[in-house]
């Protein structure tokens, strides 16, 4: 898999339909986290494409909530982007607002990450430290558990995603807690730059 785009131009492209800081930092957090995923199962080679496919993988979110994951073949072909990642991108919304099944494991990744990557940054708004790196996988399977806490955070969604992925819950919560301690201090910099 690679990418026919670069980072910057992934980047600009985000933050041509992308104003809201909150959805700029959820693209650059899921990026991160999918760059740390692609280290960790030996897929190195392919970091590139699996983080500019969680950078963009809400590109119309913002602009077009109504048809997430339908506007966003639409924008992306128009910035020229491959449709193989256009299809990873989109198969994200597997099952909500895609009928794009998540086929490669660097998709069923992102399936499983994006709903888990906003609980865990708002379990981490929480904490007296604002941050994942002290964050403990008991204190967020309590929050995981209580689900008037960030309520928008698909818990079926997760559950499928680690299902997907042949993890057991934990396995996936944890591991995502370290690809978000990978990224936290660069999708920082970034924000305030």
């Amino acid at each position: 898999m690679k990418s026919n785009l670069t980072r910057l131009e992934a980047l600009a492209l985000l933050r041509k339909y992308n104003k809201e800081p909150f959805h700029i930092q959820h693209g650059l957090t899921v990026e991160g986290v999918m760059r740390y995923f692609a280290r960790e199962t030996g897929c190195g080679e392919e970091e590139e494409y699996w983080g500019i496919v969680g950078l963009l993988h809400d590109i119309d979110f913002e602009l077009y909530p109504e048809q997430h994951c339908k506007k966003a073949p639409e924008l992306l072909r128009e910035a020229g982007v491959s449709e193989d990642m256009i299809y990873s991108i989109c198969s994200h919304g597997y099952g909500i607002c895609s009928d794009l099944e998540p086929r490669h494991q660097m998709e069923k990744i992102l399936f499983a990450c994006d709903e888990l990557t906003g609980l865990i940054g708002a379990a981490a708004r929480m904490r007296p430290s604002k941050s994942v790196m002290d964050m403990e996988l008991s204190s967020l399977r309590k929050k995981y558990k209580d689900k008037r806490f960030a309520a928008g955070c698909s818990r079926d969604v997760i559950s499928e995603g680690a299902q997907r992925l042949g993890w057991e819950l934990d396995e996936l919560l944890e591991k995502t807690i370290l690809a978000m301690r990978s990224c936290e201090e660069s999708v920082e910099r970034e924000m305030q730059a």
